[in-house]
């Protein structure tokens, strides 16, 4: 712990003020964040880090498994973060950011290791679908690769509950909002994203275009049917 606060004292007398101009200009003008990241709670998954952001470039909520429970009228951290960061920061992009060697992927793949921790078991409840489709759809994989393919689709799993949440169903009607799907590998320094087109994850470069889980488009249901009558 001495450690962390020595680091609080180096932030406090170089970071903070070789970078004094932003943190004011943030202090009187507020947030306008370029993107929502739900991220993993895991301490080697450090989201600012992973897209090199300046203080203000991100919203960023950290749970167990990166997980977005479906939308109900309990209150939740996550589901308030949502909200606010759609109808009230006019967040565009969403993120949603699984990673290698996730020990909530492990703890679904192992039975038993729960026991003893009811609020995680419930907790990842949440992640019941991806990881019946890890059984059923991947029944030859075992092991690390198991954990690997319950991650990636747990993603896809998020995104869907994220899906569910009226202010995020709005503004993807009104086509305002993109989502995104990404996972990092932790050992290889490499981040795969969801392309909506395809369904499947693809490394991010440089030298071609952002995968895309789910494209910024107007997507009004009842517009087909004004069309066709």
């Amino acid at each position: 712990m001495n450690e962390l606060i020595g680091r609080v004292f180096s932030f406090q007398e170089h970071v903070f003020t070789s970078n004094s101009a932003l943190y004011g200009k943030l202090a009187r003008d507020g947030q306008s964040p370029k993107a929502l990241m739900i991220s993993c709670a895991d301490s080697r998954v450090v989201p600012e880090y992973i897209v090199q952001a300046a203080p203000g470039d991100l919203f960023v909520c950290r749970n167990a498994g990166n997980i977005v429970p479906p939308f109900s009228q309990a209150n939740g951290g996550v589901s308030s973060t949502v909200e606010y960061a759609v109808m009230v920061l006019g967040v565009r992009d969403i993120i949603v950011c699984g990673h290698s060697d996730c020990g909530a992927m492990k703890a679904l793949c192992s039975p038993g290791s729960l026991d003893g921790m009811p609020n995680v078991a419930a907790w990842l409840r949440h992640s019941h679908a991806a990881q019946k489709v890890a059984e059923d759809a991947y029944p030859d994989v075992s092991g690390t690769d198991r954990v690997r393919v319950l991650a990636l689709e747990n993603v896809v799993g998020q995104l869907a509950h994220l899906r569910t949440h009226p202010s995020v169903a709005s503004a993807i009607a009104r086509g305002e909002m993109a989502l995104h799907g990404w996972y990092v590998d932790i050992h290889a320094g490499e981040v795969l994203a969801l392309d909506g087109e395809t369904e499947r994850f693809l490394p991010l470069a440089a030298d071609r275009p952002l995968p895309v889980a789910l494209q910024a488009a107007s997507r009004r249901a009842a517009d087909v049917l004004e069309a066709a009558e």
